[in-house]
């Protein structure tokens, strides 16, 4: 199969190279994206002959590599865009690890060129879910999920689908899941990115310390299995290894229990789920020695409230609500803001947002542009000390 790497430098692109190396009668890349970390091209081209196009942001750097690989096409940010790479390339499946809206493009592209897409970019679902179903539907492209979480309810629901009572998302609860609300006020970026169980990209981590990234993931459920919100659940568990799981009307669980590692779901969306896998029935949690869960407690995460609003309202808030937290994680990161101020910011223009229904690509396109400029405004009224919430 041939592969199309969108993101090749992050965490999920790298761990997607690793499984293609030890897979090599199965998949070829034929091409890839980096952003701005580009030493990784040399390293992949040396592996990967068949490479033909690749992507980057920096048009020096592409010159520079230009003259070094002569037969590969290096396209850079001054004369196309990203998803120029889908229309280009002689591809099979595309893997999307993009981080953020950006991913967004690309995915739809896939599809509507009836091509199979492993995705990895939550923001794609959060964000145009009913664009993406609307495209399935109407029989274009096929979809595979590559995460743990949604790899782990894949497979419980290819064992049995039948009686589903809810589907149980869990979470580690990120890397301030000792503190309370309280001692979240002075907690600083260097301390969110210790994820306790995941290595992770620097965004998805602090996500993973809001709980946006669940918040997130119940959504892409919503699209994904066609589950209406009130039959989606989550649960704290420290380990990490329950992935995921489903309980039955019969009282029965079904989930996967393995060591927390991307190169499981990602081997699994890549070969669309035709291996041998395996999952667990257990009678209740408590059946599963050395694992341990907490009840999940909405006052202690309050964004991940946002997800019924977003999965039953639809619309535009999806992207409200990705734009928003992605320009207040960039300014976290950047120590510009606190920790509680992602989520003021987003429940604010959540708030604010006036939703329109059934949106067009060029519908989400201009409330991300929008939003991202009102996101910058309050973030630079909070650097300033104006910002009174």
């Amino acid at each position: 199969m041939r592969i199309l790497l969108l993101g090749a430098s992050g965490s999920i692109g790298s761990q997607t190279i690793d499984v293609i190396n030890k897979n090599p009668q199965d998949f070829t890349l034929v091409g890839f994206s980096v952003g701005k970390r580009t030493r990784c091209i040399s390293y992949i081209l040396k592996k990967h002959k068949e490479v033909r196009y690749i992507y980057l942001i920096d048009a020096s750097k592409a010159k520079q590599y230009s003259k070094k690989y002569p037969h590969v096409n290096f396209l850079s940010s001054k004369d196309h865009q990203l998803s120029d790479l889908v229309d280009l390339v002689d591809f099979d499946m595309a893997v999307n690890a993009l981080v953020g809206f950006s991913g967004l493009l690309p995915s739809i592209k896939v599809l509507e060129k009836n091509k199979k897409l492993a995705l990895a970019n939550k923001e794609s679902l959060v964000v145009a879910g009913e664009l993406i179903n609307k495209l399935l539907d109407e029989g274009k492209g096929e979809l595979y999920p590559i995460d743990s979480e949604h790899s782990a309810l894949w497979k419980c629901l290819k064992v049995n689908d039948q009686g589903v009572k809810k589907m149980i998302l869990t979470a580690s609860g990120g890397a301030f899941r000792k503190l309370n609300r309280s001692e979240l006020k002075d907690v600083k970026a260097a301390e969110a990115l210790k994820h306790p169980t995941w290595k992770m990209g620097a965004k998805i981590t602090i996500d993973c310390a809001t709980m946006v990234n669940k918040c997130f993931e119940i959504i892409e459920a919503g699209y994904l299995y066609r589950y209406p919100y009130s039959k989606i659940g989550v649960m704290l568990h420290d380990e990490s290894y329950l992935h995921s799981y489903l309980s039955y009307l019969d009282g029965s669980f079904r989930g996967e229990i393995s060591k927390p590692d991307m190169r499981n779901p990602i081997k699994f969306a890549l070969y669309q789920g035709n291996i041998p896998f395996s999952t667990q029935s257990f009678s209740s949690l408590t059946d599963l020695k050395g694992l341990h869960f907490h009840e999940f407690d909405p006052s202690r995460y309050p964004l991940v409230s946002l997800a019924k609003l977003v999965l039953l309202k639809k619309g535009t808030y999806g992207a409200v609500l990705n734009r928003a937290n992605e320009e207040a994680v960039h300014a976290y990161l950047k120590d510009e803001i606190a920790f509680l101020d992602i989520e003021r910011i987003i429940f604010k223009l959540m708030k604010e947002h006036k939703n329109v229904h059934n949106p067009s690509l060029d519908d989400l396109i201009r409330v991300d542009n929008d939003v991202n400029n009102k996101t910058h405004l309050i973030i630079e009224k909070i650097k300033k000390g104006e910002m009174r919430w």
